[in-house]
């Protein structure tokens, strides 16, 4: 059974999401990566507990993460059983559902079939009586809106989630969304978009919209696959994203232009007495529709890192000028 450190909430900053009562930490952890079937038990669980007694109190998760799918669930669900349980209430634990996750016309989208099923098999995979928060992981393109949001708003009802979320829509169906389940009496808690500072999409109407509706935003991605870090400038580590056969971030998208990009702003960082890393994470927090950072890791050197972040939020128009030139 860990001990978690009894300072732990005397660093982390906490935000409120939205308009809601509920709080989140500056910094989640996100288990998209590194703590599936194919990786270190031990590691992942140094890592979750480690952010823990960082004051991490929120831990994101999907039903097809891992790999393989499923797998992320299950390491979570070890280390809290063997860790965390005792803490449950002081824990905001997510899960998705939309991606395919198995075979049939039921195992991925939005249905209501699809994402109550999902929802009660990571319940079953992570060991919990129910989930902080639930997302709708993509927009269905064939599911009508109100199935979907309808779905949501019965799992709250039943008791399988406190909140729900949405992740990846755009700003029209945003409104859309937050409106039907306004009318139901659930609402949108939370925004959950990829955004970084080679990733602006959400800055054509996405942030205005969530600011709006008084929706929370949790951007991740937020160091793109690793791309905003220090790891790439000299080559590709054996033991980065880039070099496993499973990860996101591929080889040939590490190029000389792209490196000259990050060279110059680890040096902006350097001047600023941050890592790359925690430039990228202060750089996303900005907003005031930004409620936490979710970031990946695959070490607890690295969460220890992005925690760091939270010394230095401020921008001057200077340099957000100067990184908007060099990653235009």
């Amino acid at each position: 059974m860990h001990l978690p450190s009894p300072d732990r909430y005397e660093t982390m900053q906490y935000r409120r999401c939205g308009r809601s009562g509920l709080m989140l930490p500056a910094v989640s952890l996100g288990l998209w990566h590194n703590f599936g079937g194919v990786d270190t038990l031990e590691n992942s669980r140094e890592m979750i507990c480690g952010a823990f007694d960082l004051g991490i109190t929120h831990f994101d998760l999907a039903n097809n993460y891992g790999p393989p799918p499923g797998s992320a669930e299950e390491t979570f669900g070890k280390v809290f059983a063997d860790d965390l349980r005792a803490h449950r209430d002081e824990l905001v634990i997510s899960s998705k559902a939309g991606y395919l996750m198995w075979p049939g016309p039921y195992g991925e989208w939005g249905s209501r079939k699809n994402l109550v099923a999902s929802l009660d098999q990571s319940l079953k995979r992570m060991g919990l009586g129910y989930v902080d928060i639930f997302y709708h992981h993509r927009p269905d393109p064939d599911t009508p809106l109100e199935e979907t949001m309808g779905a949501l708003d019965f799992i709250v009802r039943s008791g399988r989630a406190l909140y729900v979320g949405i992740s990846s829509y755009q700003p029209d169906d945003t409104r859309k969304a937050a409106a039907m389940l306004r009318d139901l009496g659930t609402p949108c808690l939370i925004h959950q978009p990829s955004y970084s500072m080679v990733n602006r999409w959400v800055e054509k109407g996405l942030l205005e919209t969530l600011g709006d509706e008084g929706i929370g935003c949790i951007p991740f991605s937020i160091l793109a696959q690793g791309l905003l870090t220090n790891k790439y400038l000299n080559g590709i580590p054996e033991d980065s994203r880039a070099a496993k056969p499973h990860g996101f971030l591929k080889r040939e998208t590490i190029t000389e232009q792209r490196v000259a990009m990050v060279g110059k702003l680890n040096a902006m960082a350097e001047a600023r007495g941050q890592t790359l890393a925690q430039m990228a994470i202060a750089w996303v927090l900005r907003h005031p529709q930004s409620t936490s950072a979710l970031m990946g890791a695959s070490s607890l050197s690295q969460i220890q890192d992005a925690v760091g972040a939270l010394a230095n939020l401020e921008f001057d128009a200077e340099e957000l000028a100067r990184i908007d030139e060099v990653t235009a």
